[in-house]
């Protein structure tokens, strides 16, 4: 069994006159982790897809919740973004039965964020349940032999179900993003065309580590830009992208609003356009590395609690740096380079712009040095 790193963290908000939100995508192990923390404990599960548990928890009362609850201390909904006004349920049973610990799990934060957070304002623990992490799998079977495995994650990524079932991960992965990647996208109203969702995704998922233009885009799709915008906005809020704006400060030349996207899984990236062919056959390799330690990065800050932001830099003459991290004390620039050997030079324009800036390399070689410090 893996251990997850909210593991403990959610086991210590236990009984804190709080709910417990846990957010990811679907398949990401919310439900097994949940599972786990309330291990040997007499809690009460409840399944938002099953249509009588929407019935029963959705404009109820708290008399009806508490014979729903009857005597056990501990609720674990999942899937909680089924079900309408969950927020008001969810208040119900942290402020009027104190006795009752209530753990609500959700893969859409489109859905479940807009229902809870009025509601539940000063009444919730949130936490972001993100696939396996390099942090998660060093811990389970050491660094020397997760560094190994670095060629294998950059093809099939680490959803819990790909990485504990060897020699099926091409299978599985086609079949989790056919069937569970777009579940929740299809239910939202904001999906009109799910033929126009399924060429973004392979348009996006071919362009990783490149600029979006949402006007290209929306041509290679046959739609507008504005359509593109906001489906990739959806495919944010439902954790199968990301995006990384640009960094500027004013300085002369800097690009302002670009914006490069990436998926928070490589294993489903590569599903979506059919290839997992070896790294050494692939043209891909540099792309996929930058979103491999990017998503590792965001993933690390989260659990660790970080407190950072992230951007890109380039400027009209194609001067380029892959990631920036800024906090209120630091500012650091870093280059990914798949080849251990590769060297890179970062822009005089930054470095002179941004003196206080510290410079780094990653590469398979140090790569812990950006994902577990």
């Amino acid at each position: 069994m893996i251990n997850r790193t909210l593991h403990q963290k959610i086991q210590k908000r236990l009984f804190k006159g709080k709910a417990i939100i846990i957010f990811g995508p679907r398949q990401s192990g919310k439900s097994t982790l949940v599972e786990g923390v309330l291990r040997d404990k007499d809690y009460l599960y409840l399944n938002g897809d099953d249509a009588d548990i929407r019935d029963v928890l959705t404009n109820t009362t708290a008399t009806k919740l508490k014979t729903v609850i009857g005597q056990r201390k501990l609720v674990f909904i999942d899937e909680a973004q089924r079900i309408p006004n969950i927020g008001l349920t969810l208040k119900l049973i942290t402020d009027q039965i104190k006795t009752v610990q209530v753990i609500a799990t959700g893969s859409s934060a489109f859905e479940l964020s807009s229902q809870i957070n009025e509601p539940l304002t000063g009444r919730k623990y949130e936490f972001m349940l993100y696939p396996l992490s390099f942090d998660e799998m060093v811990k389970h079977h050491g660094l020397v032999e997760e560094r190994r495995m670095i060629e294998h994650r950059l093809i099939y990524g680490y959803y819990p179900e790909i990485v504990s079932k060897s020699g099926e991960e091409g299978e599985l992965l086609k079949l989790l993003a056919n069937s569970y990647l777009y579940k929740d996208l299809l239910m939202l109203d904001q999906i009109k065309k799910p033929l126009i969702l399924t060429k973004l995704l392979k348009a996006l998922a071919l362009q990783i580590g490149s600029e979006v233009n949402y006007n290209e885009i929306a041509q290679i799709i046959g739609s507008d830009p504005k359509t593109a915008d906001k489906y990739v906005d959806l495919l944010e809020k439902t954790f199968v992208v990301f995006r990384l704006p640009a960094y500027s400060r004013n300085v002369r030349n800097e690009i302002k609003k670009s914006k490069k996207v990436y998926f928070y899984d490589c294993g489903i990236r590569n599903a979506i356009i059919g290839n997992f062919n070896p790294i050494r056959s692939r043209t891909d390799v540099g792309a996929l590395w930058e979103n491999f330690v990017i998503s590792e990065r965001l993933k690390h800050r989260e659990y660790n609690n970080i407190d950072a932001d992230h951007y890109f830099w380039r400027t009209t003459q194609q001067q380029e740096i892959d990631f920036i991290e800024e906090t209120y004390h630091s500012l650091h620039a870093y280059e990914f380079k798949w080849s251990e050997k590769a060297k890179a030079k970062f822009p005089s324009t930054f470095s002179t712009n941004y003196s206080q800036a510290k410079f780094k390399i990653i590469t398979p070689k140090n790569v812990e040095e950006f994902l577990l410090e």
